[in-house]
């Protein structure tokens, strides 16, 4: 009788010599015993079937997971991660890092230290051949950093607008409670946000990819290296000319181009075309060509229904938008067009500090003389509709997933008990698990800890009360249920940000500190829980032992607020005068401190007189739409129910996505726009022409396509920050001409220049 080790090496020799086997078997590996062969011809029906056809269940429960390795790359990439994603966001493109990015930087570094001697004492250095799992503690470690914390802008927010300096101490730990308190709901969500296949989490797809094409032997995997490898190397020598000397290319519209600001329609023109420049227009039928904006549309790997609903939000929004702005709505058509600050009556920037008091809360006195400060019309819409798509997320949840609802609460009474028919989760259940109870206790320590740092402000000031934090905490909690369901199933993640600050303005009315922080425990502890369950995911995938990602994401965690605190203070010391500036500049911008203080004072300070029933400008409609939100899958549910489910009308209510599709219609105002046309033609392109037409080129390289171009375009935007974009210290301007033009006299895709 054959042995199993035999039949693998026969396999791949027989792959070897048959090419057209390529698209039958992926590979014949052990895993727990069996033979794992995949029909790659087999078109991908559902979204969640990719983690079936794409992933390898393989693993091997022999190799070393905790070693020097482990400790020195984890920790140094976990420290240049963090540094990294502060470095953006004070950007203003809207960039993050590509977990990608530390994945491959890992890569080269760890079979570096692999080929070093492995006798004697160097065999601590190098205990082997560098291996899957040690070099996915060392990803979860550094993008677990990466994730840069709400707290961190709240920090930012108060030394940039309030002159409140916290101790640095104090700041680190609140960066890091914070983080925690997610991570403590994260692992009782588990039994419904890890562990079933529909909770696949397509971003993570590309990830899992590489990883096991990087490190899985056999012929195939070969072929993925190259390939990977010769797609790195190319987007890394092209994106540095659209991030640099060319960007035109970023925004390439063909109408700005014909009317470069010399019609009487300009302003009109650039609105609704422009989309070069931050804050510039929302980019209608504008192209992009860097990969760095291209990726935030994840058109590669977001599943077709994901896709289509966003751009279909887009085109609903290029409509509401410029209709609602255009006719005044919202008394906004004398501000600018986009803009996340607050206006006076006559347009100039709101003054804060004339109707507050020096405690930070409000001066009614003050604010008679003052008046109420003013939205654009394009935030007060996009305000609106993240509220309708919140709204949307929690009927749509209840409606259409209650059995998931349901079986995921009686998992939790009986402490984590699970039975899960998921390929990946049985081969981990092999591993010890962290028990239910362990993150239970995190939860309640890190509120505990957050409630004694809410009473350590400057000079002894109570930044949110003890009450405030236990109900805002809960109120996160809650609310992870619903936006992690539509991360995990679609890609997506929903923003729950207005909401908890509307909530908190009538909690807490004429307090903009408190409401900032009460947003940080509704709000950011709820995305900091996405984060955590995607690495949870992520560990599955690989087969990582739970008590390993536990702590690696509790390594990064404490790694990563450190750093982010620090290149903080320092970005914010040197770049103050430009990031409380609305306009910012091409290599600074405080667009997101902006917007967050902006929403603080708005609806902390004079939250009930600004969205007040009556108010002459009309923003009661913004609160208001949560409610609206709960109401819209309503009739569309009911009418499903009195359809055939195989019906044409039933299929098409499956379809549509409401929270997806209603938070897309505002979702244009903010910083730059001229890559979704482009993420429209390769999403389209990937996700239903490859897929369907050509399904085993798309199980085996798309995903694989994507880490490539995402890595490459990470690793030169990190050598330009910091050569010529001003990270270290010194920006280097290139010299302007035609694709480069003077921002001064025609903004980057040659539009009329925002003034």
């Amino acid at each position: 009788m054959t042995d199993l080790p035999t039949l693998e090496k026969k396999a791949s020799y027989d792959l070897e010599k048959d090419s057209d086997a390529f698209a039958k078997v992926e590979t014949a590996s052990v895993g727990s015993g069996d033979i794992e062969i995949r029909d790659e011809d087999v078109v991908i029906q559902k979204a969640e079937d990719v983690a079936l056809q794409v992933i390898s269940t393989r693993d091997d429960p022999d190799v070393p997971i905790f070693t020097l390795r482990v400790v020195f790359l984890g920790i140094g990439l976990t420290a240049f991660s963090s540094v990294l994603a502060t470095i953006y966001t004070f950007k203003p493109q809207n960039a993050s890092v590509s977990q990608l990015f530390g994945l491959i930087i890992a890569y080269v570094l760890g079979e570096a230290m692999a080929s070093i001697p492995n006798h004697g004492w160097w065999r601590y250095l190098n205990p082997g051949p560098f291996n899957i799992k040690e070099h996915t503690v060392i990803v979860i470690m550094a993008s677990t950093a990466s994730n840069v914390s709400t707290t961190m802008e709240v920090i930012a927010a108060l030394d940039l607008f309030y002159g409140l300096t916290l101790n640095s101490g104090v700041a680190i730990f609140q960066i890091f409670a914070t983080q925690m308190i997610g991570y403590g709901v994260a692992g009782l969500l588990r039994s419904f946000l890890v562990y079933p296949t529909y909770a696949f989490y397509p971003t993570y797809i590309s990830v899992v990819n590489l990883l096991q094409s990087l490190h899985f032997r056999g012929s195939l995997n070969v072929k993925k290296r190259k390939f990977f490898w010769i797609v790195f190397a190319g987007i890394f020598l092209w994106e540095w000319i659209p991030q640099y000397p060319f960007p035109l290319l970023t925004a390439f519209s063909i109408v700005c181009l014909v009317d470069q600001g010399r019609s009487k329609n300009s302003e009109w023109i650039r609105n609704l075309f422009g989309a070069g420049s931050s804050n510039e227009g929302i980019g209608l039928l504008s192209f992009g060509f860097s990969w760095t904006l291209i990726t935030q549309g994840y058109p590669l790997v977001w599943p077709l229904r994901t896709q289509i609903n966003s751009y279909l939000g887009m085109v609903l929004g290029y409509i509401v938008l410029s209709v609602s702005y255009y006719n005044n709505v919202f008394h906004g058509r004398d501000l600018k067009w986009m803009s996340t600050s607050l206006f006076n009556t006559n347009g100039t920037t709101y003054d804060q500090e004339a109707v507050l008091d020096s405690n930070y809360h409000l001066n009614r006195t003050a604010l008679a003389a003052v008046g109420l400060p003013r939205y654009t019309t394009t935030f007060a819409i996009s305000q609106l509709c993240y509220n309708l798509s919140l709204g949307s997320a929690v009927t749509s949840v209840l409606l259409w997933n209650r059995a998931e609802l349901k079986a995921a609460f009686w998992t939790i009474m009986r402490n984590g008990r699970t039975e899960c028919d998921d390929p990946h989760f049985l081969e981990m259940k092999k591993y010890k698990e962290v028990p239910q109870w362990a993150y239970g206790l995190l939860f309640l320590v890190t509120i505990a800890l957050a409630i004694g740092l809410g009473y350590a402000g400057p000079n002894g000031t109570v930044l949110i009360p003890a009450w405030s934090v236990i109900f805002f905490s809960f109120l996160g909690f809650f609310f992870s249920i619903f936006i992690g369901f539509v991360t995990a199933t679609t890609g997506f993640n929903l923003s729950v940000k207005y909401c908890v600050q509307l909530i908190a303005a009538f909690v807490h009315p004429g307090q903009p500190v408190t409401v900032m922080y009460a947003n940080l425990f509704g709000n950011a502890s709820a995305f900091q829980t996405l984060y955590m369950l995607q690495d949870l995911k992520l560990g599955q995938y690989i087969k990582l032992p739970p008590w390993y990602t536990f702590g690696a994401q509790m390594a990064g965690s404490i790694i990563g607020s450190i750093f982010n605190f620090t290149m903080m203070k320092s970005i914010v010391a040197a770049n103050r005068e430009v990031l409380v500036d609305p306009s910012g500049t091409r290599i600074w911008s405080g667009w997101i401190i902006q917007s967050l203080n902006s929403s603080a004072v708005a609806m902390g300070a004079l939250g009930k007189d600004l969205f007040s029933y009556g108010n002459e400008a009309g923003y009661w409609i913004i609160p208001f739409c949560l409610f609206i939100g709960l109401l819209i899958p309503i009739p569309f549910y009911i009418a499903h129910k009195f359809m055939k489910p195989t019906s044409q009308g039933a299929q098409l209510i499956r379809f549509i996505d409401f929270p997806i599709l209603c938070q897309y219609i505002g979702y244009l105002p903010y910083s730059v726009n001229g890559q979704w046309w482009t993420c429209f033609v390769i999403g389209v392109t990937s996700q239903y022409y490859m897929r369907k037409w050509h399904p085993s080129w798309f199980v085996k390289y798309n995903y694989l396509l994507s880490a490539a171009l995402d890595g490459g375009a990470q690793v030169i935007s990190f050598i330009l920050a910091f050569a010529v974009f001003g990270a270290s210290g010194k920006a280097v301007n290139f010299p302007t001409w035609w694709g480069n033009p003077d921002p001064a006299v025609m903004s980057a895709d040659r539009c009329m220049p925002v003034s």
